[in-house]
């Protein structure tokens, strides 16, 4: 019997075309979603930090990528924030405050995710013999925290509008802000949303649903505005407490993500995925052991498969190929512990004659 083997799957490199690592169908694994109406909200707020389809498998490139989103969205939302800041100072509107706060706040939670993108790169060390790439989840609990903040301070103002009221100015201005305000924050989360799927960072992926939830508050703005025209005075300042309530509300979700991933919790259906690459691997008999979990927005793991009672070079064999079909369907893979057990036929029991 050969001894167990371990084959360890490290920077994989692999030609396109090899194998058709989409052929199976993702919805038979148990992992559903809402459909209809309540399906369209569920992917504008809870969107997938990882697509099978457009993933970048090279970890520099999807850090790069990562920095780049940042970079330019950051622009983005500090241009709007400006804008916005203007309009409030000839308006005294505390809703269009409310907003600006948090556009203000959803801006500066590029610069640690940015600084953790960088540290990410760093490689392992004899302290961190993992690398820095945790160093991205920690950065995803700053964003929280700063949210959070954000819509604090946004309620506060709104009832101390509440209890002394003050008369808006320029309310024509106030809804042109509002709009300002959902159209920049709508082209961050775009674009947020989509390079974190390819990179699989749920961070950037979480930073981008902030944006569009400040998107949609920005249009509360509008409301406010124009419930203010038609004559209620305290529309404004409603509107505000509705957006800081709405924050601290969907912020639950990107919550329960970024703390899942800090707990190595991992989506079951890339768990189905990589188990059916093992699993129809030739020479594979049984899947005996499968982890997976993120560090950053790259996948790490570990496997034990069962294999024939064989030579160890044929095991290695069965483990490469592993390894291969492995690095197709989950191009965020960087590392991937591979342990061959052969399979003993234990022989058939004798018949005892009196």
């Amino acid at each position: 019997m050969s001894a167990p083997h371990l084959h360890e799957v490290h920077d994989h490199e692999h030609p396109d075309g090899d194998h058709d690592h989409h052929d199976h169908p993702h919805g038979g694994n148990g992992h559903s979603h809402p459909t209809g109406i309540r399906g369209f909200f569920y992917g504008l707020f809870v969107p997938h930090s990882h697509d099978a389809a457009d993933s970048i498998d090279d970890a520099l490139e999807a850090s790069t990528q990562g920095v780049r989103a940042l970079k330019i969205s950051l622009f983005i939302l500090l241009g709007t924030t400006i804008l916005q800041l203007l309009v409030f100072l000839v308006s005294g509107s505390v809703a269009l405050l409310a907003d600006t706060i948090h556009n203000f706040s959803d801006a500066l939670t590029a610069v640690p995710l940015w600084v953790a993108f960088i540290l990410g790169r760093r490689a392992a060390t004899r302290r961190y013999t993992y690398g820095y790439g945790r160093a991205e989840d920690l950065a995803g609990l700053f964003i929280v925290a700063v949210v959070a903040l954000s819509a604090i301070v946004a309620a506060w103002q709104s009832i101390d509008r509440l209890i002394h009221p003050e008369t808006l100015h320029n309310l024509w201005w106030v809804a042109v802000a509002g709009m300002i305000g959902f159209v920049g924050n709508e082209a961050v989360a775009v674009y947020r949303i989509r390079v974190g799927k390819q990179i699989g960072s749920a961070a950037l992926v979480a930073d981008g649903v902030h944006a569009r939830l400040d998107g949609f508050t920005s249009l509360a703005v509008v409301l406010g505005a124009v419930g203010v025209m038609l004559g209620f005075s305290l529309a404004d300042p409603i509107v505000g407490l509705v957006i800081s309530a709405a924050i601290l509300v969907l912020l639950w979700g990107t919550i329960k993500s970024i703390g899942r991933r800090l707990m190595d919790g991992i989506e079951p259906e890339l768990v189905d995925r990589a188990q059916h690459a093992l699993e129809r691997t030739s020479g594979v008999l049984a899947v005996t052991k499968l982890q997976l979990r993120w560090v950053g927005h790259r996948l790490q793991g570990a496997a034990t498969i069962r294999v024939a009672d064989t030579s160890v070079s044929d095991a290695q064999l069965v483990a490469d190929e592993a390894a291969h079909l492995l690095a197709h369907e989950l191009p965020n893979l960087d590392d991937m512990a591979i342990t061959t057990v052969a399979s003993v036929e234990l022989p058939a029991p004798h018949a005892h004659h009196d």
